[in-house]
This record gives C-alpha cells, sequence and structure tokens, in this order.
C-alpha cells in the first residue's frame, strides 16, 4: 500500500460565521483535485477513499470517478461517543445568542458536545455522507456507523483492504468505480438522503458527484423522488436522538432492509461488496475474533426509526419550492407541519453579521421573512449560514412566524426553523432576491411548494453588488467563484470548466 496524497479539508463547525467559511464549499473542488493529482501517477491497482467529513466525501468521489478504471472503496471511521444531550447543547446556543449566558457556558457546552475523535454526533453532512456511501455500495456493509476504536471498527477496515485487493484488475471480481456508480447508485443516495432526512448540502453534493459519472441530476428529480420515499428516521436535529442511537436501533441495515422490503431501493445496483445491496441490509458483528452480519431486527427505538410501511410522514425530507423568486429547497423533515407556510414582511441583509445585530437591536421581534442574500457560490463562495439558526430560533419560540430566504447555504445542521436555502439563481448577477426591498410581501409555502413575492421585481433594478472579500485566503479563489454553475448544478467551478 502507498499513500498517494493528502486531503486539504477544512472543519465547517470552527468556521461558522467566520471568513474562513467562505472557502468552505469551493474546498470540495479542491479535495477533488487533489484526489485527480494523486492518481495522475497511473501506478494504482485500487483506491481506499479515507473520508467522513462534510465535503471530503464528495470531492474524493468525483476525483475518483475521473480515473473510473479503478476499483476503489470507502474506508470510513465512525462516529465519535455521545457528549452531552442535544437539547441541552441547542438550549446553551440560544441562550448565548439572547445574551443570557457568557462565552465560557458556551465553550463548555461545545467541548462536551464534540471531544474526541469520529464524526460529530448529529445527522449532519458528515454523517450524511456516511449514509450515502452505504446506499450506494461503496462501504464494506453496515461501516458507517462503527465507533473509532472499537475492534469491530479495526475488522471491518481490515475487511475493506482484503475486498479492494480481491476487485483488482487481473483478479476473478474485477469492479470498476465507473460500473459500480451508475444511474441506480445515484438514486439510492438520493432515497438514502430523504428517507434519513440527511443533510441539506446533498442537495448540491450528489448533483456534482452525478455530474462527475456523466449522469445529471437535479432538485426536480429529487422533489419527485420525495413524493415516493417515506420518512422512516429522525436523528438529531429532525429527532431526539444522534447517530449513535441512530446505529443502536437498527442503523443503516434496518434503513436499507425496510427500504428493500417496500421496494423503495434499487437491490440491483452492483457494490463493492461480493454479496450485492442485499448484505447492507444486515449489520456488522463479531463472533469471538470473526466479523460476522446478521439481521438487525425490528426497530430498537420507533421514536427514531421507523418502517417503511409505517413511516413518520409518507413523504421524504426534501422539498422544491420555487416561484418568481427563483428555485430553493426546504428541509421539511426538520420544521413542525404548521410552520410549513410563513408569509410576512420580509427584512433584506447582505451577510449574517447583520442579522444577529438587528436581533440584538430587537428589530427583528415581529412576523418577518429574514432575506439574506449575496451569500451564493460565484458572490462569496455560498457560505453555511448556520450562525443564523439560534437567533432565529429564539424568535420562533417567543412566538413569532419566522423564515429564511437565501441564495446561502445552512448545513446539514438545518434546524426547526423553515428555511428556503439554496435560491437560485443567485442574487449576484440580477437574480430576483436581488430586486427584494425592506417591507415586501414574501411567501414561503412546503405545502405547495412556493416561493414568491406579491412585490413587482420585474420594475425594479437590483441592489448595489457587495465586492468580494480578501483575507483569508479568500482572494485565491476568485477563479472559483468567478466561474462556478448555480447550486441545482453541484455549485461547482471544475466541473463546469471541464464541460461536465
Amino acid at each position: 500500500a502507498q499513500v498517494a496524497g493528502g486531503t486539504p479539508a477544512m472543519c465547517d463547525g470552527v468556521t461558522q460565521g467566520e471568513d474562513g467559511m467562505e472557502l468552505s464549499l469551493f474546498s470540495r473542488d479542491t479535495i477533488a483535485l487533489s484526489t485527480v493529482v494523486a492518481l495522475s501517477h497511473a501506478m494504482y491497482d485500487g483506491v481506499a477513499l479515507l473520508g467522513i467529513c462534510d465535503k471530503i466525501v464528495p470531492g474524493l468521489l468525483m476525483g475518483a470517478l475521473r480515473f473510473g478504471h479503478l476499483p476503489a472503496i470507502f474506508v470510513p471511521s465512525g462516529p465519535m461517543g455521545t457528549g452531552i444531550s442535544n437539547k441541552e447543547k441547542q438550549r446553551t446556543r440560544q441562550l448565548y445568542a439572547e445574551g443570557k449566558v457568557g462565552r465560557e457556558e458556551l465553550l463548555a457546552s461545545e467541548m462536551g458536545s464534540y471531544h474526541s475523535p469520529g464524526t460529530c454526533t448529529f445527522y449532519g453532512t458528515a454523517n450524511s455522507n456516511q449514509m450515502m456511501m452505504e446506499m450506494m455500495g461503496l462501504h464494506v456493509p453496515g461501516a458507517a456507523f462503527v465507533p473509532p476504536g472499537a475492534k469491530l471498527r479495526q475488522e471491518v477496515s481490515r475487511a475493506a483492504t482484503h475486498r479492494l485487493a480481491a476487485m483488482r484488475k487481473g483478479g476473478d471480481d474485477f469492479r470498476p468505480l465507473a460500473r459500480v456508480v451508475d444511474e441506480k447508485a445515484i438514486i439510492n443516495a438520493a432515497i438514502g438522503l430523504l428517507a434519513t432526512g440527511g443533510s441539506t448540502n446533498h442537495a448540491i453534493h450528489i448533483p456534482a458527484m452525478a455530474r462527475a459519472a456523466g449522469i445529471k441530476f437535479d432538485w426536480t428529480d429529487l422533489a419527485e423522488l420525495s413524493r415516493a420515499v417515506p420518512l422512516v428516521a429522525r436523528v438529531y436535529p429532525n429527532g431526539s436522538g444522534d447517530v449513535n442511537h441512530f446505529h443502536d436501533a437498527g442503523g443503516m441495515g434496518y434503513v436499507i432492509g425496510t427500504l428493500l422490503d417496500e421496494g423503495l431501493a434499487h437491490g440491483d445496483i452492483l457494490t463493492v461488496w461480493d454479496g450485492g445491496f442485499e448484505a447492507y441490509g444486515r449489520e456488522p458483528g463479531m463472533d469471538g475474533d470473526a466479523l460476522t452480519w446478521r439481521d438487525p431486527g425490528p426497530s430498537g427505538d420507533t421514536e427514531m426509526l421507523r418502517p417503511a410501511s409505517d413511516p413518520f410522514q409518507s413523504d421524504g425530507g426534501m422539498r422544491l419550492v420555487e416561484g418568481n423568486l427563483g428555485r430553493a429547497c426546504f428541509k421539511s423533515s426538520a420544521v413542525e407541519r404548521e410552520r410549513w407556510t410563513i408569509e410576512a414582511p420580509c427584512r433584506v441583509f447582505q451577510d449574517q453579521r447583520s442579522v444577529n445585530e438587528a436581533f440584538k437591536k430587537g428589530e427583528l421581534d415581529r412576523d418577518v421573512v429574514v432575506v439574506v442574500r449575496y451569500q451564493g457560490p460565484r458572490a462569496n463562495g455560498m457560505p453555511e449560514l448556520h450562525k443564523l439558526t439560534p437567533a432565529l430560533g429564539v424568535l420562533q419560540d417567543r412566538g413569532y412566524r419566522v423564515a429564511l430566504v437565501t441564495d446561502g447555504r445552512m448545513s446539514g445542521a438545518s434546524g426547526k426553523v423553515p428555511s428556503a436555502i439554496h435560491c437560485t439563481p443567485e442574487a449576484l448577477g440580477g437574480g430576483p432576491l436581488s430586486k427584494l426591498r425592506d417591507g415586501d410581501i414574501v411567501r414561503v409555502c412546503a405545502e405547495t411548494g412556493t416561493l414568491s413575492t406579491t412585490a413587482d421585481l420585474d420594475m425594479r433594478e437590483p441592489a448595489e453588488e457587495p465586492q468580494a472579500d480578501s483575507g483569508m485566503g479568500r482572494e485565491f479563489f476568485a477563479m472559483f467563484r468567478h466561474n462556478a454553475d448555480g447550486a441545482e448544478q453541484g455549485a461547482s467551478s471544475m466541473l463546469a470548466m471541464a464541460g461536465l
């Protein structure tokens, strides 16, 4: 074995709300480019892809797909142990936003939540990555959520290495990546995302990964699948328990098994495992020193996992909203149904710091649609706006009807506040959000799939476009911003320039 290259990754959690977050989405393209450079030596028989976190898995897969003649397998590390409760973490963040606790209390809460090796335990982008690799058949079955340091983790990683060797060219079971990642595998990834209420970031990553495989997948496809796929899991922030509780209740083996039982996933995909996709409906375990798989049985917690025949809701967790403000994604699985429709005067901001300043001054203590524009891929790299969540959550808890509309991202931690995110076309370049003014009535409705305003936008000129900020290396990414395509196409400059 030889280490071919490293992954220039970043932690989105550390950069949330900071200048470095503007590099986050394009770090995915950088990782893809690094993967291509590593594999360009043309001396490998197979590829072990070591990736778990937000942009690493999509970037690795996008790069590896350009070397689709090679067998490849993803080797995850699993999630860290459960720390303080998710409700307590959320409560502390909201108290900090209100100024009721200080920085020391906030840091103590965060350190209690993120405290050891492995992915963060909430069901965000990193853990949604692991779910998708299982749904695409790119893991050893059941490898996603086995914790680091466990004997079982060592054994599934060892099995991945042996399996990769068995898939080599010239062997008896050659399985190049190009044969494994086809249309059905991409659809399975989307089905898993919807069935488990996964990260909104994958409304961007799935189209990008599909394009790297020569497949077109857009939000209309995602919305049509969402109408057919039931929600079978509720994992924090959509439920109370984290991914460790999810795994203990049956995890991916249970999810895949129940989807296959109801004919809701493609069971005939070619996987990296020699048992086919049905093998992913089982869970790994140890029998002495031997790695084995068993039927996960019934759900160990019906508040977290339910059969597809008796789901939490009949449709998936993601909806397309569209109208005269463009097209956007709405994560319905995280929002109470009585808040699926919000109509109110809007307040328009150019960045999230201004939102939090207005919140602290009490200027948002009313029914309001908060619009944060010029946050798209071409404007500033499409940062996550997760730092808005505590303030907007406080307003909602005070009894106001609140929604967020933005051409930025809200991350896999998107929570209880109704949000129309990834709005495309973005504001930069004259998109509809650039013409909104304070007080315009905006309607966001997941029931009818509506994102609209009563204002006559045709009679208005766009607002003045802000200049892209420099510092923190952001100037080095000007080429990425300038050449990026829309969020629905994957928000990638690399794929756009390559003509994919």
